[in-house]
């Protein structure tokens, strides 16, 4: 995938066809609306402002594409695919995952907001992430900036997709998970284990599990990464699955980077 290929190298598109005979004019060109939307992800400008001079379609053709592959599911299905061709490279570390938090700012409130505990109650959301050992990012969910961090340790492990490209049943459970005193939860340790998934977490009251601090960058360098797109570090959409789009997007292209290397 290069700077605006949606289509992966291995296997056919995840972006849904158009009628073969649709009213009106001839739409803009998938390639050219997914230019524009990554334009817009890279440089957090208004929909309204896209320079129709890039070519990209004005900015309210690239954002009813964006909602119409939401709706397909297409960001999420490209980042699984990518995952996948990762998995073949041996390049996921199954042996332990990392669970975090991170808030952004929001600028037009919107579903997932609340008061900030961290930015003087300021509305804001948070980005949950579980990434694999070394800091790929795996599933990330955007909830209000006032949600505990442990509600949402089963939703993230639970939402790791299946990932295949190896021998084997498809691969979406690691073998720990790393999460600071923010998880401390006695059932959620047991929620964990029924999964097969060994909880190293530390207590609250208790020295940390020695080594964690050490891995706790993993995560901070993904969210480091996610928030390099400046679509993701600050938050305009008011609908969480248009924002979410975004970040799905920014967790494939995180992906790809990582593939590229392998194969340079």
């Amino acid at each position: 995938m290069g700077a605006a290929d949606p289509v992966p190298e291995h296997g056919q598109s995840v972006l849904p066809p158009w009628p073969e005979k649709s009213p009106g004019p001839q739409p803009v060109a998938d390639r050219l609306c997914l230019q524009g939307i990554l334009y817009v992800l890279h440089n957090d400008i208004a929909w309204q402002l896209l320079p129709l001079e890039l070519g990209f379609g004005s900015g309210q053709t690239c954002w009813r594409r964006l909602d119409r592959w939401q709706q397909a599911d297409v960001f999420d299905q490209l980042h699984r695919i990518l995952l996948a061709e990762l998995n073949a490279a041996g390049e996921l570390d199954w042996s332990r995952a990392r669970v975090d938090g991170s808030h952004i700012r929001t600028k037009k409130g919107g579903a997932d907001t609340g008061p900030s505990p961290v930015d003087r109650r300021k509305t804001g959301s948070k980005h949950h992430l579980i990434c694999d050992g070394r800091g790929t990012p795996l599933k990330v969910i955007t909830t209000a900036a006032n949600v505990n961090d442990v509600t949402q340790t089963l939703a993230l492990v639970d939402g790791i997709p299946p990932v295949a490209r190896r021998p084997g049943r498809p691969r979406r459970r690691p073998d720990s998970l790393l999460g600071d005193k923010g998880y401390d939860s006695n059932p959620h340790r047991e929620e964990l284990r029924k999964r097969r998934i060994l909880p190293v977490i530390s207590r609250k009251g208790a020295p940390n599990i020695k080594s964690l601090g050490k891995l706790r960058y993993v995560a901070e360098q993904t969210f480091a990464l996610l928030h390099q797109f400046k679509r993701l570090a600050v938050r305009w959409a008011r609908r969480t699955e248009l924002h979410d789009a975004f970040v799905s997007l920014a967790c494939g292209l995180i992906c790809w980077r990582r593939l590229k290397k392998t194969r340079s």
